[in-house]
Order: C-alpha cells, then structure tokens, then sequence
C-alpha cells in the first residue's frame, strides 16, 4: 500500500451555503444548531451545517405541500426545460462539483467526475420523460362507457439519499419527481449533505420554482422523517439506504397507505464459471468490487470462482489490487480513497478478522494503516467459509472475499451450476449478481436463475440511467431510472363518460 497524500480543502465549499433550504430561501433551523461535516482523509472539520429539528421538518413539508397543486399545473415542457438546464449546468461545473464530492465523501476525483457525469444525467433522461407521460383511451366492451385514463403526479414527496453517492442518488429522484410535477422535501445524509445542498443552489439557477424542492439537514434523522411520515401530508416516500431502515420507513408508509420507492441493502454475487474470460472476469470485478472503494450497494460481496480457474483467477485479481493506490482522493494518481467514517473501518476491519479466524487467508491487505483518515487498504482473502460474517453481511469496504465451487478436475460439469446458482440465492437481499462466462446457453440459465433486480454478464457495472434500478427480496420495492423511473411518481385516473347514442 502506498503513502497517504493529502490536500487542502477546496476553495468551492467556501461558497455552498449551508443553512436548510426551504420554500426558496436559505433559513438557518429554529434551535439554532449546526454539525460538522468532516473530510475523511485527514479527520479536518469541512464545514459546519444546519441540524434541523422536527419544526423545521414540518416546515418544509408544509411549503411543499402549499405549493403542490401550483406545481402539478405547469407544462410538462416547462418541467423538462428546467432540466435540462440543470443537466448542462451540473455538466458546466464538473470539476467543482466533484472537488466537493470528494472532499465530504472521499472518493478519487476521477471517479468523483464520472459520478457528476452519470448524475446529471438522470436530469437529462427525466427532461425526455416528462413530456412523454402518456394515458389510455378505450370503450367498455358493451359499447357503453368511454374509458380516459390519465396520470397525475402523486403529490407532495419525502425523498431521502445516502452518502455514498451525494450527486447522483439525488438526481435520481429528484429528476422524475420534477417531471412529473411532485414537490418535495429532501434529506441528505449527514456525513455528505455539501453536494446536495450545492445541488439545491443549481436548480435555483436553473429556474426551479420557490417550494418544489425544500432541503433539509440534520443529525437527527430519525425525528425529522418521522414527522414527514406521520404528517399525513406528504404522498411517497423515496429511500435508498438500508434494509432495516427501510422495513421502519414501510411500517410507517402503512400508517398513511403512502406510495414507497425502497432501494435497499446488497449481497451481490460475482461469480466466474470455469468457461469465463478470465482477464475479462479479473477486471470485471475491479470495477464491480472497487467502484467507490466498495462502500456501494451493488458492489460485489461474495466471490464465487470454479477451482478449475481459481489459482489463476486470484492470481491476476490480487496484483490488481496490491498495485492501487491508497490515498486522499483529490491527491493526484490515488485510486482508493478512504472510507467515508471511523465506524465503516471498524466494520471492515471485524468482517476481515473474523473471516480469517474461520479459515480465510489473506492474500494482500488486511490490515488499516496507521496515520490521519479512515483508510483501509484493498484486501484479497481467499479460501473464505461460507461461516464467515462477510458472506452473510455487506461488506461495504474495498475487501474482496473469493469463494471455491465445483469440481476442479471436472470443469464442465453441469452440477457446478446447481452449485453456484443455490449458493448466490442464499441470501436475504436480491440487488444485484454478476456472472463470467462464454456459453451461451449458460448466460442464459444463470440470467433466468439468479434471484435478482439486475444481473450483469460478462460486465461489472449495471448502472444506467436508462435503466430499472432495483431489487427483490429484501432489496427493495419499485424501480429508479429507465422508462419506469417516472410510473413511481404518477397515480393513475380513469373518467368513465357514458356514450350517448
């Protein structure tokens, strides 16, 4: 592992506001107080942000429900128009937006550049929806009744993001919100809300009207959602983070009969059958394993490689990973940034100990480096149990845990795929499983048989605009992105005219 540069906190900060934004103004919370917000490099304070209270929740939500039904009457034009301003906006500050993203949440520039890139473009990808909600019109089969149905945005929206993805798990939602003319209050997570709320100040400039979007921070999450939820107010709730967290918010979503969008935890397989290109299925999981250092759900959890290719498999995977390098993401050449808080070491560093305690052998890694920030090196542990805690849990860390199936001395042997596709279904969660191979009819029996939302073959990343983000099983409800994005904020209306004759 490589030494741990650091740079200065960038001069974009300087200028994010950092009040709650709410019905078009910048308000400091009613009690007055703020948190830090950390760099994870170096431990330093970035900036200091609003801690909103139950009062100010109920604020905003009240402003955005005023300004509901003004909202909903706009044209879709002017929706998408709105935009798409944002999304060249957004694209005209790349590198200060990314500057930022990495500053809050740790992630190499790079990558932080190409999170602005692919957030942006759900704004650009909502702008087209918007004008293309569409309906139905029909007549009853006794020729009687005429059929209209029509769509309406749903209402007033509770949209709550994570850290791990500050630009675009905020586009995500409030792209096909705006589209489909919903308001909505907005809740950052508290270890990333600068981008978020550098987000708000772009959409003012892209003319975004005062209320449709109301932002609020705080380190007290538990009480400002729940007075969103149990408002009787607000009309969805649109969550990406975790599973347990996700059952709470249901449980609340029934009090109100509310419309859900759950993006929950992960246990991704990856899995290399004996057939599989092996420098094509190496660098496949270099972007599904490593992509924001893992902390991702859809990162690869559970390593499933045949023992007839699995020598040469880690052989090539663990140089891979021992050549990145380790440092402060804005630090030029650095590949791996930190973890985004103490406690995501701590978790890693158990899961690892514990996996190697019940057998698992550490092949590079293993062990966090002393000095500033909440770092942990790229961790190969082969020969993992299916005992160990990691196989049961998200890692949510740059660890790959590399699992032998099959036959060695019989690598065709069609029992390996019975084998391999029970062991990725035996899991709680249904996000995502990932898959090399070159036969044909194999891709298409793991494809039908993985217990999945998305299946990537012969590919790393599945994440597209234009595609259904989701899970099954306890990954969530609904879909993000795609043409379907825009369905989970529009009820659907039918008129029945009787004919006159």
């Amino acid at each position: 592992m490589t030494a741990i540069a650091t740079t200065q906190v960038p001069d974009a900060i300087s200028s994010i506001h950092t009040d709650l934004f709410i019905d078009g103004e910048w308000v400091p919370p009613a009690a007055g107080d703020r948190f830090d917000v950390l760099n994870p490099a170096t431990g330093e304070v970035l900036a200091q942000v609003a801690d909103a209270d139950a009062a100010d929740a109920r604020r905003a939500l009240e402003t955005a429900a005023a300004h509901q039904a003004e909202w909903a009457a706009t044209s879709p034009r002017s929706r998408s128009e709105i935009l798409y301003r944002a999304y060249e906006l957004i694209m005209s500050r790349v590198d200060e937006i990314a500057s930022v993203m990495t500053a809050e949440m740790g992630k190499p520039l790079a990558e932080a550049k190409g999170e602005v890139a692919y957030g942006a473009e759900f704004f650009r990808w909502f702008a087209e929806e918007a004008v293309r909600i569409g309906g139905d019109h029909t007549t009853t089969g006794d020729g009687g009744t005429r059929i209209v149905v029509s769509k309406q945005p749903v209402g007033p929206c509770i949209l709550i993001t994570p850290w791990n993805f500050p630009l675009a798990m905020g586009t995500r939602k409030i792209g096909p919100a705006v589209a489909a003319g919903c308001t909505m209050v907005l809740k950052p997570a508290e270890l990333t809300p600068l981008t978020t709320l550098l987000l708000a100040d772009i959409l003012v400039e892209a003319g975004l009207p005062a209320g449709v979007l109301n932002v609020v921070t705080t380190t007290d999450p538990s009480t400002v959602v729940t007075e969103w939820m149990e408002s009787g107010l607000a009309r969805k709730v649109s969550f990406t983070g975790s599973t347990e967290v996700g059952k709470t918010l249901l449980r609340q979503a029934a009090g109100t009969v509310m419309r859900t969008s759950m993006e929950l935890g992960g246990n991704a397989p990856f899995i290399v059958c004996a057939d599989a290109d092996i420098s094509c299925a190496v660098d496949g999981l270099m972007l599904a394993k490593m992509r924001n250092t893992g902390q991702a759900c859809t990162a690869a959890n559970r390593i499933f490689v045949h023992r007839s290719v699995i020598g040469e498999f880690t052989e090539q995977f663990t140089a891979k990973m021992a050549a990145l390098k380790v440092g402060d993401g804005a630090a030029d050449g650095t590949q791996v940034g930190p973890l985004v808080e103490p406690k995501a070491v701590a978790k890693v560093a158990s899961l690892v100990d514990d996996a190697v305690s019940k057998g698992a052998s550490v092949a590079c890694g293993g062990e966090a480096p002393e000095g500033p920030g909440f770092f942990y090196p790229p961790t190969v542990l082969t020969g993992v149990g299916l005992d160990a805690d990691l196989v049961r849990n998200e890692i949510f860390g740059p660890v790959a845990a590399i699992i032998p199936f099959g036959d060695a001395d019989n690598p065709l042997d069609p029992a390996a795929d019975d084998e391999v596709i029970s062991l990725a279904n035996d899991t709680a969660w249904g996000l995502v499983a990932y898959f090399f191979s070159q036969d044909v009819d194999r891709c298409a029996r793991l494809s039908a048989a993985l217990e999945a939302g998305m299946v990537g073959v012969n590919t790393g990343i599945v994440s597209n605009p234009a595609a259904p983000f989701g899970g099954v099983k306890e990954s969530g409800l609904g879909r993000e992105g795609g043409r379907v994005g825009i369905e989970e904020f529009l009820d659907m209306k039918y008129t029945a005219t009787p004919i006159r004759r």
